[in-house]
C-alpha cells in the first residue's frame, strides 16, 4: 500500500504469536453489541489488553470480554523512505481484539469522543474509510 509516498506492504495474521511488545504499534478493538459493532468519532482525529479495556471504557463507555483474533504485520523492508531512527519499527504489528460487549453505559463525552453509534457489520466499510485489509478483521 501507499501511505503518504511510503511503500508498505500490510499482511493479516490470524492469531499470530507476539513475543516482543516492543514491536507492536497499536492495538484495536471491534467491539460488538446485540449485533452490532461500536463506532465512535475521537475529537481531533477520526497496548495491551488492559489499555483496550481502558479506551473502551473512555471512548465508547462500555465494558465487556475481549478475545485476541490477530495481527496486521506492516513491513517497510520495501520502503526506501523508511527512517530507521524513527518511532516505528522495520516490521511492525498492530493487534486486534474481538469484544462481546457485557455492559452499555451512557455516552457522557468526557474524554476524546464526541459520539458514539451501533451499525450493522456488514454497513461499516459505507461509514469508514479504511484500507480494505481491515475488513478481514
Amino acid at each position: 500500500m501507499n501511505w503518504s509516498g511510503h511503500h508498505v506492504k500490510l499482511t493479516w495474521l490470524p492469531k499470530k504469536k507476539i513475543d516482543d511488545y516492543s514491536e507492536v504499534t497499536s492495538v484495536h478493538g471491534v467491539c460488538f453489541y446485540k449485533g452490532n459493532v461500536l463506532l465512535v468519532h475521537v475529537n481531533g482525529r477520526g497496548f495491551n489488553e488492559e489499555a483496550l479495556h481502558r479506551k473502551a471504557f473512555e471512548e465508547g463507555y462500555v465494558k465487556g470480554h475481549i478475545k485476541y483474533i490477530g495481527a496486521i504485520e506492516v513491513n517497510h523492508e520495501d520502503n526506501p523512505l523508511f527512517n530507521a531512527g524513527g518511532k516505528y519499527p522495520l516490521i511492525g504489528y498492530q493487534m486486534f481484539y474481538r469484544m462481546e460487549i457485557q455492559e452499555c453505559l451512557p455516552f457522557l463525552r468526557e474524554y476524546e469522543t464526541i459520539s458514539r453509534i451501533w451499525v450493522e457489520p456488514e454497513v461499516v466499510p459505507y461509514i469508514i474509510n479504511d484500507h480494505e485489509i481491515s475488513q478481514l478483521v
